[in-house]
């Protein structure tokens, strides 16, 4: 037994570090949240007119600094508002300061500016503004581009996500809010330009300083003042303020079969944990795992060894066997995959499909940039296919889908086509993290597009990354915080987790999707706790395998791989996520809560009659955590027409009978 029990923040985040908590200002008609020196969600009316405008500086690997903020002073009137802090970012190699101001009149004019100056040399990759538009309303609308030189363009932003900048040496971007009323963002201090910030499941439109055309990591030199801003207008009939109101129950309405089946559900298996995989073998069949992706790395040396270590695993867990094969891409693909195959035969292994990618194409390549030397496609796949006669083959990438949107294969040569994503490449706060599940619907419709009808499987994803495309490794998170490109994410731990682990399962269940695999068994991606070189609060303190809340959202739903998927239309979808399921008598619901605020849901129809409750919260941690059936024993009855209240991150399980 354990002596204590683990804090609030353990249960819902898995560690004790705070993330920031941002404040909202008020000018006019228009709000904003300052978040740790950036602004979010600036409204107007209401209505969201931008996602974030922020200062940033990066290191060479694309890791973002977390600012140290003094000196911060806030001055609201009846109708403006302004902000000036002093920020300092830096690390064991390099420091950079800066002087921020912020104004906002009461007609919405906005101004962010920033004097920075390096106290040493500064190795980044980009430092300066980023401004992100947001995606609803504002995909595949209008979009006036004025350019550095004074030349303007009409276009419009990308509907499809674009593996390119779809503008360049942009000065100012201009597009309708609402009928009549158009925002103008102007970006002075260097020449911007914009990405499609979905590629990697972003929830904007990125703008950002210097263009990736010049050379990069490149030196801020050591005294050198320097002086960025930006600017945000309004022109036509301004709305009146937004109306502050109590909130609202989130409505949660379930309409009719939408024509698309639970997929299967997978979780990735990286060699290093094969072995510890192993000891959960019992874990892993009692959440119905249906595919192991277990990685083969030709780089290693011991493919032999781990290919009976797979073996076993099958065996024991009861999982079907994808091979993830990396090639060295060092001698011909046809000699480098014989010897994985003569292991994997070898071992008596049996694959359910297998999926090939050489070395080189871990790594990304920019648009424009000569790519690594690697073997055609064509050449690569017949290779693959005659080392492993009569299994499926897929490919695409083990990256994130922007590698797979800048580097599609030939869709007509492979069985399906897969790739994965991250949630933490450009910002690991808790918000930013949350919203990349608004942007899964993009990745969906521009795979499709892409793939031209073959079988799609993403994953294994986690909120962890798995791999740094970008930069030479993952970075370290030594002490439990919240990292861009962290291979250990605490909130993989946490409740957290199992509410961003149900939303990404149900957007892409309801996409379509045939198979979504998710982190894996045990280890910093896993959903079965062990021992490791991390600090796990809490369960680093039990006396056996203990399970992370997502461990009962995979576990429940890799059950009900193959049901039929109901429409569920959500009120506030950035709120809470859903997913129905019909079942042989009755209903399967499954809600999570995306925000760390408690939420009254109202169930619409389905709420008229009792159903049975399963909660994963705060209150049901611990038991959760050693009692892997947790979702699918006991439950309460909910009686008709009682509003549901959801915990912040918490997860329920609505059984509905007939």
């Amino acid at each position: 037994m354990l002596s204590h029990a683990p804090s609030r923040a353990v249960k819902l985040f898995g560690t004790e570090a705070e993330d920031a908590k941002g404040r909202i200002l008020t000018a006019g008609p228009l709000t904003a949240m300052l978040d740790n020196g950036m602004l979010r969600y600036i409204r107007l009316g209401g209505i969201e007119v931008m996602r974030a405008v922020a200062f940033l500086v990066r290191d060479e690997n694309w890791g973002t600094f977390a600012p140290q903020i003094t000196n911060l002073k806030i001055a609201e009137a009846t109708s403006t508002f302004a902000v000036s802090y002093d920020a300092h970012c830096k690390d064991a190699t390099r420091s950079l300061g800066y002087h921020a101001k912020i104004t906002c009149e009461q007609d919405g004019a906005l101004l962010f500016s920033v004097t920075a100056r390096p106290d040493t040399d500064v190795l980044t990759n980009r430092t300066g503004f980023i401004v992100l538009h947001p995606l609803q309303g504002v995909a595949g609308r209008p979009l006036d581009i004025e350019h550095v030189d004074g030349r303007k363009l009409r276009s419009e932003f990308p509907a499809i996500i674009n593996p390119d900048c779809p503008f360049r040496n942009v000065r100012a971007l201009t597009h309708e809010v609402t009928p009549g009323l158009s925002m103008t963002c102007r970006m002075e201090g260097d020449a911007f330009e914009m990405e499609d910030h979905r590629n990697w499941t972003d929830a904007s439109y990125k703008t950002y300083v210097r263009p990736l055309a010049e050379p990069w990591p490149y030196t801020l030199p050591a005294g050198q003042e320097f002086t960025q801003s930006v600017s945000i207008v309004f022109s036509g009939s301004l709305p009146a303020p937004a109306v502050r109101t109590g909130a609202r129950p989130v409505g949660v309405e379930i309409g009719a079969a939408t024509g698309n089946r639970m997929p299967r559900l997978g979780l990735g298996l990286p060699a290093d944990e094969a072995a510890s995989s192993l000891a959960v073998a019992d874990l892993i069949r009692a959440a119905k795992i249906d595919t192991l992706i277990a990685q083969f790395d030709g780089r290693r040396s011991d493919t032999a060894s781990h290919a009976i270590t797979v073996a076993k695993l099958a065996a024991a867990s009861g999982a079907k066997i994808v091979a993830e094969i990396i090639l060295p891409n060092r001698g011909q693909p046809g000699d480098e995959l014989a010897l994985i195959a003569q292991a994997i035969g070898a071992a008596s292994l049996t694959l359910d499909a297998v999926t090939v990618s050489p070395a080189p194409h871990l790594k990304a390549v920019l648009p424009g940039s000569k790519g690594p030397d690697t073997p055609p496609y064509d050449i690569l796949y017949a290779a693959t296919r005659a080392a492993f006669p009569g299994v499926p083959l897929g490919g695409g990438m083990y990256s994130y889908f922007t590698e797979l949107n800048r580097n599609p294969p030939p869709a007509e040569l492979l069985d399906f086509v897969t790739h994965t994503t991250c949630p933490i490449v450009h910002a690991a706060d808790d918000i930013s993290v949350m919203e990349t599940l608004e942007a899964l619907a993009f990745v969906i419709q521009s795979t499709r597009a892409l793939i031209k009808g073959r079988p799609y499987r993403v994953g294994p994803s986690a909120i962890p990354a798995r791999d740094n495309p970008y930069g030479a490794a993952t970075a370290e998170n030594p002490n439990n915080g919240r990292v861009c490109l962290a291979r250990m994410d605490p909130r993989q731990r946490g409740l957290f987790g199992a509410a961003w682990t149900l939303g990404y399962v149900a957007a892409f269940a309801t996409g379509g999707i045939d198979v979504v695999s998710i982190g894996a068994p045990t280890g910093p991606a896993g959903i079965i706790a062990r021992k490791s070189g991390a600090v796990q609060p809490y369960f680093d303190a039990l006396d056996r395998p203990g399970v992370y809340p997502l461990y009962h959202v995979i576990s429940g739903l890799a059950a009900a791989s193959g049901r039929d998927i109901l429409q569920t239309t959500i009120s506030d979808p950035g709120a809470v996520a859903a997913l129905t399921l019909e079942t042989a008598n009755g209903k399967d619901v499954w809600l999570a809560n995306l925000s760390g605020d408690d939420k009254a849901v109202a169930l619409g129809a389905i709420g008229r009659s009792p159903l049975t409750a399963f909660t994963l919260d705060t209150e049901s941690f611990v038991e959760a955590a050693s009692r892997p059936a947790f979702l699918s024993e006991g439950g309460r009855t909910v009686p008709a027409g009682e509003t549901l209240m959801l915990g912040p991150y918490a997860v329920k399980r609505l059984v509905l009978t007939a």
